[in-house]
Order: C-alpha cells, then structure tokens, then sequence
C-alpha cells in the first residue's frame, strides 16, 4: 500500500557500526557528517537549471511482525524513487537497501546504483530500515516494540518490498534486482540474495561485515597498521606518537583531581572524569576518534583522515624524535578533538557513563534521534561487534574493557552476557559468517577499512567474486567519484560494472529464453 508524503526531515544515512556506547556514538556522528556532506554535493543543492530533479519519496504499510500472518499491525516504511533513467518496464531494478540510519534522497543519487543506473536504463529504489529514520512503528521503541527489530526482519521487509512495488511501478515479472547497500546494509544485500535468490537476481555488497563476533579486537589492529602505512600519509612515528599520546593520557588520569578537571577541557570530556567508567568513555571515544581517521581516510567530508591526524600527533616537524614519550603527541590529540568537535558542531567528545545510559533507556520516539538505542539492541541480540583494545599491541588503553561494553545489554535491555554471546553464534549460523554460500553476490572492501576483516574478502568461487582495495576505506568505492580518486580505486569501479554487465547479461538471456 502506497501511503502520501510525509515530511522529510534530512539525511541521516549512517556506515558506522560500533554498538552505542558514548565513544561508539562519535563514529556514528562522523559517518553521519561524512554522508551528509556527500548527499548534498550528489544532489546539486543549487536550484540553477542544472540542478538535479529529487528523487520521489513514498511509504508501504508493512507488516510489524511479517512471520505472523495473524497479527494484523503495521508500521508505514518510506522509500525513494529516482526513475530518470527507467527506459523500460522490463529494465533492471537497482534496490539499495537502508541500514542503520535514516534514509535520504542521496541514497537514490549516489553510490554505485544511481552511477550504474544510466548505463543500464535501470529504476533506482531504495528502503529505509524498520525502526530507523522515520520508518519507526508510532508505539514507541519498548522491549515489546524492539522484538521486531532484526536483520530477519529487514530482509523479510525487502522481500516484500520487492514484490509491492513491482506492482506500484509495473515493474516487468522477468525485470532482474540487483541488490546494493554498504556497511551493514551490505550485509543485508548479500543476505537478501542468500534468503530469496528467486526474488533478487544479484546484489553488490560494499564493507560488509557478514561476520558476527563478541570481541572485535582486530579492529583496532587495523587501525595500528594503517597508522603505519606511508601509501596514506602514516608511519612507525606516527603510530608510536599515537601511543605515545594515549599513555600521556592514562599518565593524567592517574594523576590528581586538577589535573581531570584540565584533561577534562582540553579534551572535551563533558561532566566529570572522577568515575573509572567515565575515564573509560573518555579514552573510548579517543580511541574512536583515532578510528574514525582511518575507517573513512580520504573521504570527502570527513575531519581528518589518517595523514592529518599523523602531522597533528607528530607536530610540525614530521616526527618524534626525542618527544614521542612527552607532551608533544598530546597536544597533537588535543588539537585533532579540536578539529573534529568543531567539524561535528559538538562542545563533547565524550559524555557520563550514567548520561549514555539515560539516554539509550529513553523509548519515545525523537526525531533527532541517530538510531543508538535500536542499533545497540541489534548488537546486543544479534552482532556483538564489541571494539576492544586488550590484546598485547594495542597502542591505544585498554580501557574500556569487553564487560563495560556488554554491561551496557545488561543495563538497557537486561540481557546478560551469556544471551549476547548466544544470539552472535546464532546469527553465524543463520547465515553463513564470511562462508555465506551465496551466489553472484560481489563484496567489496578496502584493506584500510578495519571492518574488511569481518567481510569476504577473497572470491569463494567463480559466482562469488570480491575486490580487496587496495588503501581504501570504509564503503570508499560508493563515495562519489573524485579527480584524487587513486587508479585502484578506479578500477575497482570499473570492475563492479564489468560484474554487473555479466550479471545483467545473463538476466537479458533468461528474459528472452522465457519469452520464446
């Protein structure tokens, strides 16, 4: 059922997936920034003659619970339309699917399935997630409410989806639909080929991480390594100032009462730092921000990527000989939360531990809201996704720990760690960690991406390929074209739509034997 307009509220696409602790909602912020900052240059905000026509937003009436036929609620889920190179009822469908965040026209604008879509003549729709944006059901997010929230459901929302607006849009039966998303939502594309590949006749899959797991400590060993590599401005001096920068902080925290209150102002910790846990959210999200150079290195819009962060930790003198034990890579992280509040138009970096969990216990519906109590309750029911810094190596604290982060379950949902643990296996086992077994599914990853380890980075037969970028970062390959684009980077592009034309190659074969 197609529902009228409803206000549109902005973009909020998110690619970040860290689960919803303080420092964890930095990275969702940068990639919200990140994508806001894209969607505007893919729209053409200018309203001269050239500017760009905005895509068509619509809404379905979805089931709430779609294994149920007996219950009878519903929830409205928006959509956008961008038809400006449909050339025919029988042309491919480009489905971009939303992950989570809240979806805005960009998602039909940008990234591989708008770039593909005038070579192909295809329609381009994309979904907004259940529970994000303002697809969210008007009862509220309560426990109750928070059940129906899951990757099963998402993917039983896109099946349906399919099918709705085939008939909407009179969409030919033998139209192939090719599946996109990034992130999480890649995930969900190659998962949606695994569950219904008799609706979905392919899917592109970009940083996907279809790997669940408790204790993700290799992210942070990404991010060591990235630090060192010179193809992206980083060094052995820059990741020993970084570490030389952390210990001078844990160095402070160990030190008297005034010298919180100063750590405090110079490095945005908003509320006391006299509480272990509210130090453990400080030097989490300073690990977060760290993280964030690297997961979206040369993106545009972002704050700072790996070799800026680099020249502000080794000073102006492009190393730290004699200073990386001192001050000097301090005050490099000092000027870099400088630089990234100031870009976010945020006074904090980091908040209480009791304010981060007020906060993500609140169930009505805010429209401010970025998703972090539903995108917490996915990880803790079925992700994990944990990011930690315990293993010997790990330049950054240790702080905070694996408990801290799964007491947030406990303290918001009261689930226990044994159930966290549980729910993470299942979802392996539902689908396939990095072995998903899915056919003409591409993954697509860059090898700065701390997330690619998570992913399908090695072609698991002749219908499953994947792409490893070299010195890319998060969903990079999506990111609008860019004259500094590097040649690998190119043409990893180039390959998704050599792929794509085999793909629809054989689609055109299958139509025309179906029509004989």
């Amino acid at each position: 059922m197609d529902i009228g307009p409803v206000p549109w509220l902005g973009p909020l696409l998110l690619v970040s997936l860290w689960a919803s602790s303080a420092p964890a909602s930095l990275l969702r912020r940068l990639g919200e920034h990140i994508l806001r900052f894209q969607e505007s240059s893919a729209l053409g905000l200018g309203l001269g003659p050239d500017s760009v026509t905005l895509p068509k937003e619509g809404w379905l009436e979805q089931p709430l619970d779609p294994f149920n036929a007996s219950d009878r609620r519903s929830f409205l889920q928006r959509y956008w339309v961008n038809d400006q190179h449909w050339t025919s009822q029988d042309g491919p469908v480009f489905l971009h699917l939303g992950g989570e965040g809240s979806l805005g026209p960009g998602s039909v604008m940008r990234g591989h399935p708008a770039n593909l879509a005038p070579i192909w003549g295809a329609l381009v729709i994309s979904l907004e997630h259940r529970f994000y944006g303002l697809s969210i059901p008007a009862e509220g997010l309560d426990m109750a409410q928070l059940r129906f929230l899951s990757s099963r459901h998402a993917l039983a929302d896109a099946a349906s989806a399919r099918l709705t607006l085939s008939r909407l849009f009179n969409v030919s039966s033998t139209s192939p639909w090719i599946c996109f998303g990034g992130s999480y939502a890649g995930s969900l594309a190659a998962w949606a080929r695994l569950k219904f590949p008799h609706l979905f006749f392919a899917s592109i899959a970009s940083s996907a991480p279809v790997r669940a797991i408790l204790d993700f400590s290799k992210y942070n060993d990404v991010v060591s390594r990235s630090l060192m590599n010179t193809a992206i401005g980083g060094s052995l001096e820059c990741r020993a100032a970084a570490s030389a920068a952390f210990a001078e902080v844990e160095r402070r925290l160990r030190a008297s009462r005034g010298a919180w209150a100063t750590l405090s102002v110079e490095l945005g910790a908003c509320g006391s730092l006299e509480r272990a846990e509210d130090q453990a959210e400080l030097l989490g999200a300073l690990q977060a921000l760290v993280g964030g150079a690297v997961q979206y290195d040369g993106q545009a819009g972002a704050p700072l990527s790996v070799r800026q962060l680099c020249r502000l930790l080794l000073g102006d003198r492009g190393n730290c000989k004699g200073n990386c034990s001192g001050s000097a890579p301090y005050r490099g992280l000092r000027r870099a939360v400088q630089v990234v509040t100031h870009s976010l138009g945020q006074r904090c970096l980091s908040i209480p531990r009791a304010e981060t969990v007020a906060q993500l216990r609140v169930t009505e519906l805010q429209v401010s809201s970025v998703g972090d109590r539903q995108w917490l309750y996915q990880t803790c029911t079925e992700f994990g996704y944990y990011v930690t810094c315990e293993v010997p190596g790990c330049p950054f604290s240790q702080l905070p720990a694996l408990p801290s982060e799964l007491e947030l379950c406990e303290q918001v949902f009261g689930l226990s760690t044994s159930s966290v643990a549980q729910a993470v296996a299942q979802t392996n086992s539902y689908y396939g960690g990095q072995t998903p077994g899915a056919t003409q599914v591409l993954f697509i990853n860059g090898d700065t991406d701390p997330w690619h380890v998570l992913s399908v980075t090695q072609p698991l037969g002749s219908s499953e390929p994947a792409l490893l970028i070299p010195s890319a970062s998060h969903c990079l390959d999506m990111a609008p074209e860019r004259p500094s684009d590097s040649p690998s980077l190119r043409l990893a592009r180039q390959k998704v739509s050599q792929q794509l034309q085999t793909w629809l190659g054989l689609a055109k074969k299958s139509q025309v034997r179906g029509a004989v």
